[in-house]
């Protein structure tokens, strides 16, 4: 069977535009002739859209098919919390409303449109380039983005308040007496090429330097995992001068910071304190207690599906993005400087 891979590369063109061609996609800016070669090597190789496919789909279906796409692969997700919860989430809202959940977790960049074929709606979990935006869009118009929203404003989306909370983690520290605050957090990837900016560290970045009290040797970053956390921590810790507080990406990393200022006889928080993202159910049992800002995970996979039913439901055309807004909850890792 042909694919819009086929099609690319005998018109010599993207699988972007094969997608956005085929599905009709008016804001798309491309000259008559290149549309006009994309139908006809599709009708050459008898290419017909998911959305085709899906619809010569009989007898009707007894429950509605929701595929979950999920940009990490099954080895990596257990490395993060954050999006297990997420997944999780999404599992359990499908089995209260009896829907069947498709779960198709990527592997690298092989990602085939075919595995979207016969599916209702779809939620996609994590980061996703604009090329697998289009592969997406071309089976429906019914999908959720959670954990992140598309530049194109024409998709739903489910996304946590990670500004406003990073200034209050900020102005709490602050307050505390903490002027000399560090950043150790995590950088992802589209399609592994280009970076994702994190509102934590931006924000971080956008306040401290306002205050004049940026230092850029504070600033490490890495990846979202334990590992990471554990070697830049190590890293800050080469050098003499250290701030006194360290918001950290997220509770995985702080797991590992933790580890790594334990090993160099460093006080938590009498010397360094620590305040994190996530609050994931060990939080509060490390050693000290984590200070850590609550982000509602389940919560959020449970909004996704609320989200795609009702755009599915009501055939909704203008997008929707649903901010949710998260709690710090604050323990025994942060030292109080100034009463």
């Amino acid at each position: 069977m042909a694919t819009i891979r086929d099609i690319a590369e005998q018109a010599g063109v993207s699988i972007s535009t094969v997608s956005r061609v085929l599905n009709h996609d008016d804001t798309l800016s491309v000259a008559d002739e290149t549309k006009k070669r994309v139908f006809e090597v599709a009708q050459s190789l008898n290419y017909k859209t998911l959305r085709e496919r899906n619809s010569l789909q009989s007898p009707p279906k007894e429950k509605m098919r929701i595929g979950l796409i999920h940009w990490y692969s099954e080895v990596q997700e257990l490395g993060d919390p954050y999006y297990m919860a997420i997944r999780l989430g999404i599992e359990q809202e499908c089995f209260q409303r009896q829907l069947e959940l498709v779960k198709l977790f990527k592997q690298g960049s092989d990602f085939q449109p075919e595995w979207l074929e016969g599916l209702d709606g779809i939620i996609a979990l994590g980061k996703f380039g604009e090329e697998e935006i289009d592969i997406i869009h071309e089976g429906t118009d019914n999908i959720v983005f959670v954990d992140y929203s598309p530049k194109r404003q024409e998709h739903d989306s489910v996304v946590s308040d990670f500004r406003t909370s990073t200034l209050e983690v900020l102005e709490f520290l602050l307050e505390a007496g903490h002027s000399r605050i560090g950043y150790i957090g995590g950088v992802e990837y589209l399609d592994g090429k280009e970076k994702i900016k994190d509102e934590r560290e931006q924000t971080f970045f956008e306040f401290m330097s306002m205050r004049n009290l940026y230092n850029p040797t504070y600033l490490h970053t890495g990846r979202f995992t334990a590992e990471d956390g554990y070697s830049l921590m190590k890293e800050a810790l080469a050098h003499m001068d250290r701030p006194t507080a360290y918001i950290v990406g997220s509770d995985s990393m702080a797991v590992g910071c933790l580890r790594a200022l334990h090993e160099n006889g460093v006080q938590v928080p009498e010397e360094i304190s620590i305040v994190s993202f996530n609050d994931i159910p060990t939080s509060a049992f490390l050693h000290p207690p984590l200070t850590t800002v609550k982000v509602h995970t389940e919560f959020m996979g449970e909004t996704a599906v609320e989200l795609l039913l009702e755009r599915m439901n009501t055939k909704r055309a203008i997008s929707k993005k649903v901010v949710i807004p998260t709690k710090l909850m604050v323990r025994d890792s942060v030292k109080i400087l100034a009463e």
